[in-house]
Order: structure tokens, then sequence, then C-alpha cells
């Protein structure tokens, strides 16, 4: 069974915001602005996958 992309996601931020809570200095917003295009790389490559399955 295949995780779908939006549980993926909500889990990510989830710990994200989790660790900033106990104590680890994490700029959410700088981490956000660094590292978004790798979402978009990580969606295209699914979708690359997904159609080749089909």
């Amino acid at each position: 069974m295949r995780p779908s992309v939006p549980g993926i996601l909500l889990i990510v931020i989830g710990l994200l915001f989790l660790l900033r809570n106990l104590g680890f200095d994490l700029h959410l917003g700088e981490l956000f602005a660094t590292w978004w295009p790798l979402a978009l790389v990580a969606i295209g490559v699914g979708m690359m996958f997904k159609n080749r399955r089909a």
C-alpha cells in the first residue's frame, strides 16, 4: 500500500513542530524557504513513476 502525499506532509510538519516544542532551535520559516522546491521535485517524481505503472 502506497502512503498518500498529504499524510506524509502532515507527519513531517507535525514532527517539525514537535522538535521545536522539545527545544530544538528550528527556524521553520527559513527551513521552508530553503527546502520547498524539494517538495515539488518529490511530487513530480512520484507522478512520473505513477504514470509508468498505469
